[in-house]
């Protein structure tokens, strides 16, 4: 199959420049080897893993491929280090983080040869960590799912590549060979996805749930703030629905609940749990009412994600789902995206004149 090859693809090692992105309690040992395997960058994710879960996936994903993957790690979480310290013990090729990590911790990877790429949501941010050491990043506009921004890839996306001389990745929005094409005529890298990704075979979403996404259309997500107090796109369901209409207090009830689930369910004591929040208050611009709200997250998506109940749970969505029909296997998503970019840029290649 032809290739494109660019600086993402040199940089981590990797046949394509297309992302499989860390979604909690979606990206799994089993979703992340297909991808990478496929000759994508598939990316775990450990937000929603103990320490030992984390260890095991690690582990479990080395053994399904040997061709380079990531982990996407909490920078706040008070066992950041310790999985960090797992990451170079295990030779993981990417660490990957949604909140920037401080500079020591980008030096301490980059000195064990760990590539180091966070996702950012402005300009500013990609300054950062690009000063600070970053080996790429991963910019993502609002058409995104989960946690995202008001602001549209198709600006966004520009405004960061003029800021920063590293690798910039595009995601929100991308789904497609056009999009691929369209990211790389802009200056990008490559393109990351969630979305696109959590439809396909490899995915471990019950398939209820993946046929419940494939019904849905572009105007069938909803940027809430009752998940968890930050902005975070999800499909409208029932549930989301009475989120909405509930005063803040209801949620804020909810979420002290739902805290005490992910307590019992990760085996983490209180002390932690507080230790974490006051982390998050340190690394961001959260009201102690929306830390408490987290807890809303992981407890919200694993009941739909896992569970498979999309009336007691939250289903992260980016807009791309209304544009969505098929559930290929990875190998066959990656190599359909990256055979159409090519020949969309040849296409465009055939207008192109010097005079």
């Amino acid at each position: 199959m032809t290739g494109l090859h660019t600086p993402l693809t040199e940089l981590v090692g990797i046949e394509h420049p297309v992302v499989q992105t860390g979604m909690g309690w979606v990206a799994g040992p089993r979703l992340v080897a297909a991808t990478a395997n496929a000759g994508g960058l598939g990316i775990l994710a450990s937000a929603t893993m103990t320490y030992a879960e984390l260890e095991a996936a690690v582990a479990k994903t080395k053994t399904l491929t040997d061709k380079p993957f990531g982990v996407n790690i909490r920078a706040d979480a008070t066992d950041a280090r310790q999985r960090i310290d797992l990451l170079i013990r295990e030779n993981v090729r990417v660490a990957s983080f949604a909140l920037a990590p401080k500079e020591e911790l980008i030096a301490l990877l980059k000195k064990a040869g760990v590539v180091v790429i966070p996702s950012i949501g402005a300009a500013k941010h990609a300054k950062k960590v690009a000063a600070w050491g970053a080996d790429a990043v991963i910019v993502q506009g609002g058409e995104g799912g989960g946690h995202t921004g008001p602001v549209a890839t198709t600006l966004l996306l520009p405004s960061v590549l003029d800021a920063v001389d590293i690798p910039v990745v595009a995601a929100g929005g991308f789904y497609d060979g056009r999009g691929l094409a369209a990211a790389l005529a802009y200056g990008a890298a490559g393109v990351a996805m969630g979305t696109r990704f959590l439809l396909t075979q490899e995915s471990t979403v019950p398939d209820s749930v993946k046929q419940e996404y494939l019904k849905r259309g572009l105007q069938d997500t909803t940027v809430s703030r009752r998940v968890d107090g930050m902005p975070h796109r999800v499909l409208n369901t029932e549930l989301v629905t009475s989120l909405e209409q509930s005063n803040p207090a209801r949620g804020l009830f909810a979420a002290v609940g739902n805290a005490r689930k992910f307590k019992s369910m990760t085996g983490m004591t209180w002390s932690n749990l507080v230790r974490d929040g006051i982390a998050m208050r340190r690394s961001s611009d959260r009201t102690w009412q929306q830390i408490i709200m987290a807890a809303n997250t992981p407890m919200l998506l694993k009941a739909g994600l896992v569970d498979g109940d999309t009336h007691a749970g939250v289903l992260a969505s980016g807009q791309v789902v209304g544009m969505i029909e098929d559930l290929p296997t990875c190998a066959e998503l990656i190599s359909s995206i990256v055979e159409d970019a090519v020949r969309r840029i040849e296409d465009v290649q055939k207008f192109t004149t010097v005079s």
